[in-house]
């Protein structure tokens, strides 16, 4: 997996939640998510944690992708 730094953002109303991390802190991102969402005194609903949970999934699943195409012969 590459070490590239990761940018999650979500902007709604005047909330602005950002997040950066790593190619190795994808599980903890997730869970970061979940507690953001189950404290009552955030205004992260769990929806918010849901569809950036999916994002991370799909950037994840997009890197994973792309290492697999580097490793693949091409012809000419």
């Amino acid at each position: 997996m590459s070490k590239s730094m990761n940018v999650l953002a979500l902007v709604r109303d005047d909330h602005r939640f950002i997040f950066l991390y790593d190619d190795n802190s994808v599980e903890t991102m997730l869970t970061t998510l979940s507690q953001y969402a189950s404290d009552p005194e955030m205004e992260f609903t769990w929806y918010d944690a849901a569809m950036l949970a999916q994002r991370v999934r799909r950037m994840l699943e997009q890197q994973q992708f792309e290492e697999q195409m580097e490793d693949f012969p091409h012809a000419f």
